[in-house]
């Protein structure tokens, strides 16, 4: 049994700024009673129109990390009739400053709060929802803040960056009845041509699947550079080991290869978790995986001849093996009963019974399932537990990887049997007071 002890685990904001927020309560306060005989005005929008609903209807919401996707996924939601956009969080002023001249072109005035620490913006008792899009060592300890302080949660994909964040990020949803949601819109619109034939039945028993997708990430050695004044350094590492700034070390870039925060291990797990979230996502999702974890990871070593490049597998309880980079030669020859560019498909081609193929809730796709969740209090579409499963396969790769051997997956344990090596690896020392 996971114990959520996200109550004591995530530091408050500084007490100036506590007390900075009460002085403005206090003084907001005493600003209203001293008006209270004059008339109160009623804006049209805040009844609401043909298009856009009473603002009492209105999710109210907020970002954290809003460069690159972020930026996308506020867009997202600014978009949307049925949000009201307050509030915007990043370090970096770059970003901060777009995310609040977006929201503020938006409703065409200047009331859009920005932020440099999270934790302000979770203090404010207006905002019913945030959306997350920081680089994958902040996931968990925002997500379970955010849940803490009664906030639902749409958060971007990989969701977790350890195997031991997940049951914790699990464990605070279900805690505090927040509804928190991963953000890969590509398990269900990218991967269509898969996904609806395997839940149809038309491919038969699915015996396995090959995800071609790059590596697990690497160490970084970048030397220091002169920090710029626009950005929080330690802030942005926060939980993270200290390290010098350097801009390839936090480039958010969407590469992979280096000089992005993507290709460094203290930040992400790499393209095996950041597109293997894409990848996995949509064969777990197709194959109706998502409610199980492997129970055993197998380790290939490379040919003796330099042939055939290592690669690793994982099973499920009921049979499945998904192998990353499986070499072409050692693929079955068929049945090869389907597939999509990084995914192959391999089945008996028996037909079986169809199942109805999950969907999103609401209107206008992942983002319209999260909001439409948050007002009727269902599980979305990619409930956090769904995609703690199916990013677990991805983590323990890694780790196979790493340790170039098999390991044994106790699932109710969430630990490996009998390899503390391998248990270390399941979770990072984090840098005080960032403590889950």
């Amino acid at each position: 049994m996971v114990h959520d002890t996200s109550a004591r685990s995530i530091p408050p904001a500084s007490e100036a700024s506590t007390a900075t927020r009460r002085g403005f309560l206090k003084t907001a306060g005493v600003a209203a009673s001293a008006t209270i005989a004059s008339p109160y005005v009623i804006t049209s929008k805040a009844l609401g129109d043909a298009t856009t609903p009473p603002a009492s209807d209105r999710i109210v919401m907020g970002g954290i990390g809003i460069g690159n996707m972020g930026s996308g996924d506020q867009n997202a939601f600014l978009g949307r009739a049925d949000v009201q956009y307050v509030a915007v969080c990043d370090v970096r002023k770059k970003w901060r400053d777009d995310g609040k001249g977006r929201v503020d072109g938006k409703y065409a005035n200047t009331d859009c709060a920005a932020y440099v620490d999270f934790r302000e913006l979770l203090a404010r008792d207006d905002i019913d929802a945030v959306h997350i899009a920081t680089p994958d060592h902040w996931h968990a300890i925002m997500t379970i803040a955010a849940c803490r302080a009664g906030k639902d949660v749409y958060l971007q994909k990989p969701e977790t960056l350890t195997l031991r964040e997940g049951p914790l990020m699990v464990a605070a949803a279900r805690r505090y009845g927040r509804v928190v949601s991963g953000g890969s819109q590509r398990v269900l619109e990218d991967y269509k041509e898969i996904v609806n034939p395997c839940w149809a039945g038309e491919l038969g028993t699915i015996k396995s699947v090959d995800v071609s997708v790059g590596g697990p990430s690497q160490p970084c050695y970048l030397p220091a550079q002169e920090t710029p004044t626009d950005i929080d350094w330690d802030l942005w590492l926060g939980p993270a080991p200290w390290e010098p700034y350097n801009s390839g070390r936090c480039d958010g870039n969407y590469g992979t290869g280096g000089n992005s925060w993507r290709s460094y291990i203290d930040y992400s797990g790499g393209s095996l978790t950041d597109w293997g979230a894409h990848h996995f996502g949509g064969t777990i999702f197709a194959t109706d995986l998502r409610e199980l974890q492997p129970l055993n990871v197998t380790y290939h070593p490379a040919s003796s001849d330099g042939k055939e490049a290592a690669y690793v597998s994982v099973a499920y309880p009921n049979g499945v093996e998904l192998h990353h980079n499986r070499p072409q030669q050692l693929r079955p020859k068929d049945p090869l009963v389907g597939g999509r560019g990084a995914i192959q498909i391999f089945g008996d081609g028996q037909r079986r019974a169809a199942k109805p193929v999950p969907v999103y809730k609401g209107t206008g796709g992942i983002y319209g399932d999260f909001i439409e969740c948050v007002k009727t209090r269902e599980r979305p579409f990619r409930d956090i537990e769904l995609a703690v499963n199916t990013m677990s396969g991805p983590h323990m790769i890694g780790i196979a990887y790493r340790l170039q051997r098999s390991l044994n997956w106790d699932v109710a344990a969430q630990q490996f049997t009998g390899d503390e090596e391998a248990n270390r690896l399941c979770d990072r020392a984090r840098r005080e007071p960032w403590i889950l």
